[in-house]
């Protein structure tokens, strides 16, 4: 379903600029008959409108709600996750906070493309996870967690206590995400 879906959503995206950005210059300043290309590229447009929302529905009705296994965009190649410990709380277990390095942040503001915004927009009929958005929400977060425990690395931190997500909305189809917590460095036996 995921093939059908882009290939629905690569119809729409040809259709619509072909449309926006040749077809109607070529309308108000050419001719006011509609050459073919142009009504093929209306037909791509609402085509793939139509196959990316057959696709969802299919979807929708074929599988479970909870979507497994969602991908997420792999860290830099050749770049391996620093070993820094994450928590969410102000305190370490069974050991101790010997110095506090400061303010750690990672942050990046991640997109969908227009074709799986379609897909999303076209989810909502039906309803269910808008799967677009969560795949795109982890990868966002995978990153931004990753750049700051590079920031965490470079001070030479032990762990990042007292983590938190921040996330707003930029525009349709992007979000922002800032991850922050406390770069130390610990004391006492490992775990």
């Amino acid at each position: 379903m995921k093939v059908i879906r882009l290939i629905g959503a690569l119809a729409f995206m040809l259709g619509f600029f072909t449309t926006v950005f040749v077809g109607v210059p070529w309308y108000i300043y050419q001719d006011p008959v509609l050459p073919w290309w142009l009504k093929a590229a209306v037909y791509c447009l609402v085509g793939g409108v139509l196959v990316v929302l057959l696709a969802v529905a299919a979807e929708h009705r074929w599988f479970k709600p909870e979507m497994k296994g969602t991908q997420t965009q792999e860290l830099p190649p050749g770049e391996a996750r620093p070993h820094i410990l994450l928590q969410n709380s102000a305190e370490v277990p069974q050991r101790q906070v010997s110095k506090v390095l400061g303010l750690v942040k990672g942050h990046t503001i991640f997109a969908v493309s227009l074709g799986r915004d379609l897909s999303a927009l076209m989810r909502l009929i039906p309803g269910g996870e808008l799967v677009e958005y969560t795949e795109m929400m982890g990868q966002a977060r995978d990153m931004a967690v990753y750049r700051m425990m590079l920031e965490a690395e470079a001070l030479g931190a032990d762990a990042v206590i007292n983590v938190r997500f921040v996330t707003t909305s930029v525009v349709t189809g992007a979000a922002e995400l800032l991850a922050y917590g406390t770069a130390v460095k610990l004391s006492g036996p490992a775990i």
